[in-house]
Order: C-alpha cells, then sequence, then structure tokens
C-alpha cells in the first residue's frame, strides 16, 4: 500500500506477463491518502486501461498511439545523441562538439536497439497514451496505472528503426543539430507524419 497526498501523484506499473491474468483480477490498484488535523480518510482507486485485439497482439504500433511513438523515438535519438556529444572531443567549426557519420550511426543504432521498458500504456481523460520519458502529459491524475512490458518495447524498437530507415542516419542527425523540435517535426510532423492533425483528429474519434 502507498501512502500519498494528493500533490504527490502516484503510478502503479503492471507488465504485462501479469497481464496473462484474468483482467479482473488486475482491475483494483490504488493508495489511501489521510488529510485533514483529524486524520479524515479519503480511498483513491484506478483500473488498468482495457486493451482492445489490436493493442494486445498487433506486431504493429497500433494508429492511435503512433504520434506519442514518434515523439519518444525522437526524444531518445536526441538524448543518445546528446550523450554521446558530450563525450565527443571533436568540436566543429563554431565550437559545439560534432560527432563523426560513424559515430552518430552506432549511436542511432544503439538507440533503437535499446529495451523501451521505462515507456508503457496508460489511460488519460479516459483515451489510452504512451507514457514515458519525454510524452509529459501536464498535470497526472491523483493515481493512475500504467501497463508494461509485453509487446511495447518491440513496437517502439521497430517503429525507432522504421524512422530510421526512412530518413537516414545522416536527416536525421542534421536536424538533431538544428534543435530537439526540429529531428520531432522531421520524425513525426508534416502531411502525412504520425502527428499530423489529421492523424491527431482520428485518434480523437476513437
Amino acid at each position: 500500500m502507498h501512502i500519498c497526498t494528493p500533490q504527490q501523484p502516484v503510478l502503479q506499473e503492471v507488465s504485462s506477463e501479469a497481464m496473462r491474468l484474468p483482467l479482473p483480477l488486475l482491475l483494483l490498484f490504488g493508495c489511501r491518502a489521510i488529510l485533514g488535523s483529524f486524520g479524515d480518510r479519503v480511498s483513491l482507486s484506478a483500473t488498468a486501461p482495457t486493451l482492445d485485439d489490436e493493442e494486445k497482439y498487433s506486431s504493429h504500433m497500433p494508429t492511435h498511439l503512433r504520434c506519442d511513438a514518434c515523439r519518444a523515438v525522437a526524444y531518445q535519438m536526441g538524448q543518445h545523441l546528446a550523450k554521446a556529444e558530450a563525450k565527443s572531443h571533436t568540436p566543429d567549426s563554431s565550437g559545439l562538439q560534432e560527432l563523426s557519420e560513424s559515430t552518430y550511426t552506432d549511436v542511432l543504432d544503439r538507440t533503437c536497439s535499446q529495451n523501451w521498458q521505462s515507456y508503457g500504456v496508460q489511460e488519460v481523460n479516459q483515451m489510452k497514451r504512451l507514457m514515458g520519458p519525454g510524452l509529459s502529459k501536464g498535470p497526472e491524475p491523483s493515481i493512475s496505472v500504467m501497463i508494461t512490458g509485453g509487446p511495447w518495447p518491440n513496437r517502439l524498437s521497430m517503429t525507432c528503426f522504421h524512422y530510421l530507415g526512412e530518413f537516414g542516419e545522416d536527416q536525421i542527425y542534421e536536424a538533431y543539430r538544428q534543435g530537439p523540435e526540429n529531428l520531432e517535426a522531421l520524425l513525426c510532423g508534416g502531411t502525412n507524419g504520425s502527428c499530423s492533425q489529421e492523424i491527431l483528429a482520428q485518434r480523437e474519434e476513437l
């Protein structure tokens, strides 16, 4: 049992191994907050998101989660490239650290090959979303449940390699050098991008 206050959101993570059990056995997760000087007790609870067949079994990232997945990939690529540059001893003409082609190619490949275990699915405002580093949605509910593991890490890895193949290491690194927002715009923006207004409108209708 977690003791929490409304100012301290509690996030429960559920591995997909646990999700092999019948979903009703996994529904209730909660914590109890003790409020007021007289110890008034308020019970808080949350349920695990109910996944449809596509979300459970498809080898590909479900369409309505592809924008979140793309943003996660852009964030991870940027983080890994930044760490590599911090260790680099090869400054460019402006004095900033610059990676060689072989180095950033290796960094991007290792980014896509990571385990992606810090990401999972959570229900936010009655809508299923991917959550994890780089995917902050603003104020979190006082208590929530995230489903991690299972097919999600592999889907994110496949998504990452998809963008790597579509745009190439050179273009991705060039966009990153222009700023994190440019990298996300390259991967996720545009008319046909995963985060285009048309795609987001379709997700809102689900």
